[in-house]
């Protein structure tokens, strides 16, 4: 079947509730504004139960239906990230150096309109729980939600998430059993050398220098130590130093990210970047401090949960529209918590415009909807396939 006809008849207000998000966008555990918007939908909807303050600002919608004692989750994350937008869009962000540049508000807002259709057809037999996460970028919500007692209190037997994928054409699902995401590391990396005139490098240890030498050398980790068939990423994102031509500043400092699956992998890399970090530095007559801290493990699909989403996806999208991953991607997501818990699954959306859509993080990345009642739809649509009336 295609979109659910009455998902369709509100996608105009989908739309308002994803550009009003859009257009205030919070950080990770800023997300006040956003769940209060979050518990007025709810409370419109006539949803069963509104849970609240989970994990500070994490909303969970609870509508019931029928005598089953059956009940599944469904995710959707609401932060944003510190990029400064460049959309000039008439709904761009109205909080300097905050943008919704992931879609986090395409999820909100097809979540939502899961639960106003959940809301007024209740076509189903059980509960569901509509889980609004906060912090997915960098504070791991989701492990605060699930340490703030999320399945202790939403008692459900499977969880599932779904992210919005530009790479993909528009409609199109993307799934794979296994791991589907990598697990996530971030580090922060301090260069403290001494400080001289850019005339005179001799007389000081140039931190800026030693900071370049580090960058190349912690290529070598995936390069050189880590099995070729297996993956993993250390990317430098960020490096700052000095505020003059002609002056070798005191320190550098280095922020960046590292990817991988096994967790062998993991732990090569963290051991790697310790070698490398402090050996480069004290070569040189510099020192260095390296904080490298895990922000989630790698995403794993449950084979049976996945098997079930794809059935949902191709009754929404058609066989053909729904496609199979080949490879995972390096991206992470903190929705592995979840599934490190409960058995559940993860999939994809396409909304893809063109080849030349800026993709996510990018700072004119705009989440496309006319995709939202597809999301709503595969939502509902789950929910009904999962939790059958007269099963």
């Amino acid at each position: 079947m295609p979109i659910i006809n009455r998902i369709a008849e509100f996608h105009a207000e989908m739309t308002e509730w994803r550009r009003d998000m859009h257009a205030h966008p919070e950080l990770s555990m800023q997300e006040s504004r956003t769940a209060a918007l979050v518990a007025d939908k709810l409370r419109a909807f006539g949803v069963d139960e509104i849970i609240t303050g989970m994990a500070e600002h994490g909303v969970v919608g609870v509508i019931r239906a029928g005598t089953s004692d059956r009940a599944i989750g469904l995710r959707a994350d609401m932060d944003a990230l510190p990029i400064q937008e460049e959309t000039g869009l008439p709904y761009a962000s109205q909080t300097p150096g905050a943008m919704h540049a992931c879609g986090h508000d395409g999820h909100t807002a097809m979540l939502l309109g899961a639960a106003k259709y959940l809301a007024e057809t209740r076509n189903f037999d059980g509960t569901v729980y509509l889980i609004f996460q906060p912090a997915e970028e960098f504070e791991a919500g989701a492990d605060k939600m699930v340490k703030d007692g999320l399945f202790d209190r939403c008692k459900m037997e499977m969880v599932f998430g779904l992210h919005n994928w530009p790479q993909a054409p528009a409609g199109t699902f993307l799934w794979r059993p296994g791991p589907i995401m990598a697990a996530v590391a971030f580090f922060d990396i301090v260069v403290t050398g001494k400080g001289s005139h850019g005339a005179f490098p001799h007389q000081g240890v140039d931190p800026v220098m030693v900071s370049a030498q580090i960058i190349n050398a912690l290529q070598t980790i995936v390069s050189r130590t880590i099995e070729p068939i297996e993956g993993g990423v250390v990317s430098v994102g960020h490096i700052s130093g000095g505020d003059a031509y002609n002056i070798l500043p005191e320190r550098v400092t280095m922020r960046g990210t590292a990817r991988w699956f096994k967790p062998s992998v993991g732990d090569a890399i963290e051991a790697g970047m310790n070698r490398i970090v402090h050996g480069i530095a004290a070569s040189f007559g510099a020192t260095a401090e390296l904080n490298f801290f895990r922000h989630a493990p790698a995403t794993i699909n449950d084979e049976d949960a996945t098997t079930l989403t794809v059935t949902a996806a191709r009754s929404i999208a058609g066989e053909a529209q729904v496609r199979h991953m080949r490879s995972p991607t390096m991206g992470g997501e903190d929705f592995a918590f979840m599934l490190n818990a409960k058995q559940g699954s993860y999939i994809m959306l396409g909304g893809g415009r063109g080849s030349d859509d800026p993709l996510l993080h990018h700072p004119r990345y705009d989440f496309n909807d006319e995709v939202l009642p597809i999301g709503a739809s595969y939502w509902s649509t789950l929910t009904e396939q999962l939790l059958p009336r007269n099963a």
